[in-house]
């Protein structure tokens, strides 16, 4: 169809999603970020507080040393029939993964809010459409990190579970999400609308690093790391899962220091901090 001239008294149909002329001035976006973003700016003396992160995993021990205060705990399960089972939690952690994540985060951002959001079992074993219905349910509360140390290869749920990456993402959640251990595809943290988190050796928690050949954006410590186990116990261990909540207590920070960033703004912050960014490694 040519396009056809008209006059200024003849009404525009505009496409979907366009903006008016007469909208513009309602769209202005205040400028958050500063000129130079460094660590200081981004989260020097925050402490999370004020940030809710959810730790969608195999549940979390109560009153842990390490990880103290739970805000709240819920199993996710599905019913004969399909539909999303909600319940309190009652069994905390049915294996240390989720206990762990959760004790990374809180050594980084010590006044955040943690929830715990159980799709798995023991042996950290889970089913697809679990972590699925899980995820969907965290963006559905709107917390403000989801934290997954844990991914699935079925195929099948790829496209629901980057659907869910995408909502959060708009919805102004930001989803870290670990890598794979193996050299196997594997989701959610395949998707851009995620932070994906690998792992590196260095014994830091705050030396990360941007990957400039993703998918894995960022790698953190992972490595002989000693991480909170149920009983009130630690243990050193090694994988991704341990990266991931090394960023997410980050993002934590930054949220804290700056409420109402965007995913966008959040994973831009993290590059920019990143310890070899911008020069000498920081």
């Amino acid at each position: 169809m040519s396009d056809t001239a008209l006059t200024p008294e003849e009404e525009v149909l505009l496409p979907a999603w366009s903006l008016r002329r007469d909208a513009t001035d309602a769209i202005g976006i205040v400028q958050r970020l500063p000129e130079s973003v460094d660590r200081e700016w981004a989260f020097g003396g925050a402490t999370g507080r004020g940030v809710r992160v959810c730790i969608l995993d195999s549940g979390i021990e109560r009153n842990h040393p390490l990880v103290g205060r739970i805000d709240g705990a819920v199993s996710i399960s599905l019913a004969d029939d399909g539909q999303v089972v909600v319940e309190e939690e009652t069994e905390q952690d049915v294996c240390g993964h989720g206990t762990a994540c959760a004790g990374v985060v809180r050594s980084l951002a010590p006044d955040t809010e943690i929830y715990s959001v159980r799709v798995l079992g023991p042996a950290s074993r889970g089913r697809g459409s679990v972590l699925l219905a899980g995820l969907q349910w965290a963006v559905a509360q709107g917390y403000d990190v989801v934290n997954m140390s844990l991914s699935t290869t079925k195929k099948e749920f790829g496209r629901l579970l980057q659907d869910a990456a995408d909502n959060a993402y708009f919805r102004r959640t930001v989803i870290v999400a670990a890598a794979h251990n193996m050299p196997v595809e594997s989701f959610p943290w395949r998707f851009s609308s995620v932070v994906s988190v690998g792992s590196h050796e260095e014994a830091d928690p705050l030396l990360y690093y941007a990957n400039p050949s993703p998918p894995v954006e960022f790698f953190a410590r992972g490595v002989n790391v000693d991480v909170a186990w149920p009983g009130g116990a630690t243990i050193r261990a090694t994988g991704n899962s341990f990266a991931t909540p090394c960023i997410s207590g980050v993002v934590a920070l930054i949220l804290s220091k700056h409420p109402g960033l965007t995913p966008f703004e959040v994973k831009t912050v993290l590059h920019l901090t990143a310890s070899n960014v911008g020069g000498p490694r920081r």
